[in-house]
């Protein structure tokens, strides 16, 4: 009987010590509040911002990754076609290239401040609505707010480039300007015409801002989807939490 009343006992200390375990286990797994779910999404924009930007501001950030290395319109084929066969134009148009990727790189080691910039205005609305959104929803927010202030960082760097001598004291720009215009005058005559050729407008400074804004805001999305669905990206508490609650 007596060792009957010691089990009972002790049976009775390891439940009230289980019970005592779950309160304080469901006490501590809150559910998410406003401030829980905009805090986490300004982390995880933040992080994938520095992410994103340090991978593109590294040398070769831009040219060493073909999804977004930056490279003439296809309508310049036909002016490196003909500056291809001028002694050395092959490397001219390469060291070209290498030049407009290494602008880009630079102005991508300033934008950090802009993303930053971006997060701090976000509301509470506009963090739910980007937590529970797409894969891509916070780089859409960021493209929304920060499209203008990176194109006028990265457009000078560019145009810099650009202006830059190319081959007998002509910069790119001025001979992809030259060559345009006389490709657009055949075109637009009636022999062009019939042979189906079709004038070319393209201001090469705005054509090249925008595609290396296109890569700088596909790097910010691989960072945002990789914390969406990689445990392993969230690498605190409170991301865990906030994007843990989508798992």
């Amino acid at each position: 009987m007596k060792k009957m009343i010691i089990t009972s006992l002790v049976l009775m200390v390891t439940l009230s010590s289980c019970v005592s375990t779950l309160e304080s286990f469901l006490i501590s797994e809150k559910p998410l509040t406003e401030s829980d779910v905009a805090a986490g999404l300004k982390e995880a924009l933040n992080k994938g911002a520095e992410a994103a930007v340090m991978v593109l501001s590294n040398r070769d950030g831009y040219y060493g990754d073909p999804l977004i290395r930056l490279v003439l319109p296809p309508e310049a084929d036909r002016i490196v076609e003909n500056i291809a066969k001028i002694p050395g134009g092959r490397k001219l148009l390469e060291d070209l290239i290498i030049r407009i990727n290494r602008s880009a790189e630079e102005a991508a080691s300033e934008s950090l401040s802009i993303f930053t910039s971006a997060i701090s205005e976000m509301t509470i609305l506009e963090a739910f609505e980007i937590l529970r959104g797409e894969d891509d929803a916070a780089t859409e927010y960021f493209r929304s707010k920060s499209y203008a202030p990176l194109k006028e960082l990265y457009e000078p760097e560019l145009d810099y480039a650009l202006s830059q001598d190319l081959a007998g004291g002509i910069s790119a720009e001025e001979t992809w300007d030259t060559l345009s215009e006389l490709y657009n005058t055949v075109a637009g005559s009636i022999a062009g015409k019939l042979a189906g050729m079709k004038e070319v407008h393209i201001d090469l400074s705005v054509y090249l801002t925008e595609k290396a804004l296109d890569g700088i805001f596909i790097k910010v999305a691989e960072e945002e989807k990789a914390i969406r669905k990689d445990p392993v990206k969230r690498v605190s508490a409170l991301l865990k939490k906030v994007f843990g609650s989508l798992d």
